[in-house]
């Protein structure tokens, strides 16, 4: 049986096509390799007669000899071959060189990285935090009770909870705010806590020039002993006057957050139409970067955190709306098309 097997074999080597790299690579995978026919039959060696082994394993070594020594020829023809091969005559050899075109790095980022810049300056530290939130963290924790009427100011995206969650589990979000990260410090860290949360966030918004249904946020938490909203504004102030210069004018106007309390719009001259009016500012001459106001006592009871003896504030600003002023572009979408002649104005930056 096996002096059968080496014949049948020894016949498929000696008639097999060794044409073409393909054809080699074939031949190399079913003779010499290690799960190859070659080895099958070493394999089987085991199960000859003792006084048959020593032939039986000298015609087996003589076998895979003549298999590697044949490979081996063709492979040198055909690199041989490959090296005489006259030159593609289709082809200009004098033709300069395709660059490989370099991308760069997105005005978001570039704003985003600023913006961490210029809080890291005055001690704020990055934090960052999960997208799908459940309800404590976006809501109830930020002082949104179950039913208030808070909770319509965001439409909220919710998805559906793990498998196998026990009934009545909380339900899942995506992040409408990057509040929930502040929560989360708060729940964590030591105080005194001096932190801003980068990140996407997402709500059921129509898509316009001056709105999407994804967008990215940069807050910002301080609490300690004293905090007041003096050092809030002077933050504010520390920040515009850092990004966009010191000839800016800033008002704070009131507002309502559930989370904060006093709050505050946080305005800014805008520096598309210079105060003039236009479709960015609703022709105010005022452009909103964001909110801010005081951290809720209760919230700072909802994170276990005496608000008897800590008090802190709290920011929010879209990093869009300030690339927009930035770079004086008047369509958010612009951000998320991928167009690369609106891409390629940032590339000295």
């Amino acid at each position: 049986m096996m002096q059968e097997s080496i014949a049948a074999l020894t016949a498929e080597i000696t008639k097999a096509e060794l044409n073409n790299p393909a054809e080699l690579d074939a031949f190399r995978i079913s003779y010499l390799g290690r799960k190859g026919r070659l080895a099958d039959l070493f394999d089987q060696l085991k199960t000859v007669p003792n006084e048959e082994k020593r032939a039986v394993g000298q015609q087996l070594n003589a076998l895979k000899q003549q298999a590697q020594a044949r490979f081996d020829e063709a492979q040198q023809a055909a690199e041989a071959a490959a090296d005489n091969a006259p030159a593609n005559p289709d082809f200009d050899y004098t033709l300069p060189v395709v660059p490989n075109a370099l991308g760069t790095r997105h005005p978001l980022s570039l704003v985003r990285e600023e913006m961490l810049r210029v809080f890291a300056r005055i001690g704020f530290a990055v934090a960052e935090g999960p997208e799908i939130e459940d309800d404590w963290h976006n809501f109830t924790a930020l002082n949104f009770p179950e039913n208030h009427p808070a909770r319509d100011m965001q439409d909220t995206f919710f998805v559906a909870p793990p498998v196998g969650s026990e009934p009545g589990t909380q339900p899942y979000l995506l992040r409408t705010h990057t509040s929930t990260v502040q929560v989360r410090v708060m729940e964590t860290e030591p105080l005194p806590i001096r932190r801003v949360m980068p990140g996407r966030v997402f709500r059921n918004e129509a898509i316009s020039a001056r709105a999407h249904m994804m967008f990215h946020q940069v807050e910002g938490i301080f609490i300690d002993e004293g905090v007041s909203f003096a050092d809030l504004k002077q933050t504010v102030y520390y920040f515009v006057q850092e990004l966009f210069g010191q000839d800016i004018n800033i008002r704070f106007r009131p507002s309502f957050f559930p989370f904060t309390e006093p709050s505050a719009e946080i305005d800014i001259t805008c520096l598309i139409c210079k105060g003039a009016g236009c479709n960015i500012c609703k022709y105010s001459g005022w452009v909103e970067i964001g909110g801010c106001g005081m951290v809720d006592p209760a919230v700072l009871e909802n994170a276990k955190i005496d608000s008897e003896k800590y008090s802190g504030y709290a920011w929010g600003m879209g990093i869009e709306r300030i690339a927009m002023l930035k770079y004086q572009i008047k369509d958010l979408r612009l951000f998320t098309e991928n167009d690369m002649r609106f891409l390629r104005q940032f590339e000295a930056l």
